[in-house]
């Protein structure tokens, strides 16, 4: 399998499983309406998870431009796949918010929250305020990278890495994501948005353009961090 496809298969199984759970929780008269916060972060804990164990012998299962450019950044990935990479992931994560859409069809009807619709397909702040909600990216991607470093650089029994990294979405997730809901992946949050501002969504509203550059940048720039700190201390 080519890795930009496989990118491509496992943005979509990321987005397909982990806002699928998003929309299982929020929107009205689903059998799991209300199960909470934690059952959304063990739920994208799994769908990485489950991501990474699909295409990982393709592509490495970067599955997220702020990895994949540190990755680049520390030498251990080619600058010039770079570009290809991140398009592909983008366009999965387009085309998973896309079934999330077709899979949940009849519960938009009854779901007259325009910001619980949005919550379905990218994140949004607790607290609205430019600085602090990019703080909150840049650190949680900050830790995402250097956990996922520090991971790859230990020997675990054959096949258990996808699990270990389950469980650092799991801890950044209860620990980091109630800010901004963690987007730490800017083809995660970019990639939905689009999708909600171009799909007959039933009762929308606005996509929030305006913060949604924060999940973008926020990702990128911790990405970034974490991969010199891993760098300057291992």
């Amino acid at each position: 399998m080519s890795p930009f496809l496989a990118e491509y298969l496992g943005a979509l199984t990321l987005i397909v499983l982990g806002n699928g759970v998003v929309a299982a929780i929020v929107l009205k008269q689903t059998k799991s309406h209300d199960a909470g916060w934690l059952t959304i972060v063990i739920g994208w804990g799994l769908a990485v998870t489950l991501a990474i164990y699909a295409v990982g012998q393709y592509s490495g299962a970067h599955l997220n431009p702020a990895v994949t450019l540190a990755l680049a950044y520390t030498g251990s990935f080619t600058w010039q796949l770079v570009p290809g990479y991140c398009l592909a992931q983008l366009a999965g994560a387009f085309t998973g918010a896309v079934i999330v859409w077709l899979h949940y069809l009849p519960h938009w009807k009854v779901s007259d929250d325009q910001a619980v619709k949005l919550a379905v397909f990218c994140t949004g702040p607790a607290i609205r305020s430019t600085f602090n909600n990019l703080l909150s990216e840049i650190i949680a991607t900050a830790v995402l990278v250097l956990g996922l470093l520090t991971i790859g650089a230990n020997k675990f029994t054959e096949g258990l890495n996808p699990l270990v990294v389950g469980l650092l979405i799991i801890s950044i997730g209860v620990s980091l994501g109630g800010t901004t809901g963690f987007a730490i992946n800017p083809a995660r949050d970019l990639g939905p948005r689009l999708a909600h501002y171009i799909l007959p969504i039933t009762g929308k509203g606005p996509s929030d353009w305006a913060y949604a550059w924060i999940p973008v940048v926020g990702p990128v720039l911790g990405g970034l961090v974490g991969a010199f700190i891993y760098q300057a201390l291992f």
